[in-house]
């Protein structure tokens, strides 16, 4: 959707006012140490933006069974884990950002960690794509969006995905919670996740009703997203269900 395309050991998107802070931000990251993320590379001789392609499956919909395993929720919570900390000392002076910052800004959000921007090696999570969207926020922000997608927080059970019950999820999202750290817990999560979604769901009416109405079935999908959520809040953030 974002016009990315391959060529070669590269990935080519348009570029914007937000893509040096972006290019920026993965040099950091990379002199982070954390090598599964994209290496910048500038732009090409038509103002693209550059990055390294990385090697590897990105699981497309209907998703396969072993995305929903506890050890990829585990390796996804440690690399968010490992992005937070590396993002937190990110200079943000003169920083373009494609999406709005929130408050407290803690970190760097990547905005969108979810399994269709995952590279997997050998079921191994061996990178995270899409970095165009990312901008400061709460370490919460994010950690209530994996949690949305990689629990799931969702009112359809995905295809492939065993825990077709409340008490499951509330016991994913408690070992998602756990492997983080940082202080987040489960109440506040989904609290968080039900701002996130709802801020979702408007932002993507807004682009449904600008020219893409195909769209109006995620935004509706988001809104029966967030009424499961609300339902089911207190049973999902409460240890006696796990």
């Amino acid at each position: 959707m974002g016009g990315a395309a391959r060529v070669g050991a590269t990935v080519l998107r348009p570029s914007g006012p937000w893509s040096p802070t972006v290019q920026r931000l993965l040099r950091h990251l990379r002199n982070a140490g954390l090598d599964w993320v994209p290496a910048p590379l500038g732009v090409d001789e038509h103002g693209r933006d550059v990055t390294s392609f990385l090697p590897g499956t990105v699981p497309s919909y209907p998703l396969p069974s072993w995305i929903w395993s506890d050890e990829i929720l585990v390796a996804v919570a440690t690399r968010l884990g490992q992005l937070h900390r590396a993002s937190a000392s990110f200079a943000v002076d003169d920083a373009i950002w494609r999406l709005p910052t929130h408050q407290p800004a803690e970190v760097i959000c990547h905005n969108d960690f979810a399994p269709y921007n995952t590279v997997f090696t050998d079921r191994r999570v061996t990178g995270v794509i899409d970095w165009d969207t990312a901008s400061p926020g709460p370490r919460i922000w994010d950690v209530a969006y994996l949690a949305y997608r990689w629990v799931p927080l969702t009112d359809l059970v995905p295809d492939g995905d065993p825990s077709d019950s409340v008490p499951e999820r509330a016991r994913r999202l408690r070992l998602l919670t756990d492997v983080y750290g940082h202080g987040v817990h489960p109440a506040a999560v989904v609290a968080t996740a039900v701002d996130r979604i709802q801020e979702l769901a408007a932002f993507t009416l807004g682009r449904a009703d600008a020219g893409h109405p195909d769209l109006h079935a995620h935004v509706a999908a988001y809104r029966r997203d967030l009424r499961w959520m609300t339902t089911h809040a207190d049973k999902l953030a409460s240890p006696a269900t796990v």
